[in-house]
């Protein structure tokens, strides 16, 4: 099994956006072959990230994803989020980065 871990950090005014699109998110990953599980797991406090914990067959099945049309349809509000920033030159309300794991033991 291959768990990747995606750490996001929003403006304080984003986060009731982002849990927004999450709670009614396009369910476009599930529909990948080698997807698992995902949870998108609320910080406790207001200093640390969301986490958003998917589940794997395997390292490819995730590759295939990230590169994958579904990736775009599952990512599209957000981006959209992003680039609006951008293009009034704000920063992005929103900023993640991935880290992965290969499971040794459950």
């Amino acid at each position: 099994m291959f768990v990747a871990i995606n750490y996001i950090s929003c403006k304080e005014e984003y986060k009731p956006r982002f849990e927004s699109l999450f709670l009614t998110r396009a369910h476009a990953i599930d529909r990948m072959p080698g997807f698992i599980e995902m949870k998108v797991l609320k910080p406790q406090d207001q200093q640390s990230d969301y986490l958003i914990v998917s589940h794997w067959e395997d390292e490819q099945a995730f590759k295939s994803w990230t590169g994958s049309t579904e990736f775009r349809e599952g990512h599209r509000r957000g981006f959209q989020d992003i680039e609006a920033a951008k293009s009034a030159g704000q920063e992005p309300p929103v900023t993640s980065s991935f880290k992965t794991y290969q499971v040794l033991t459950t």
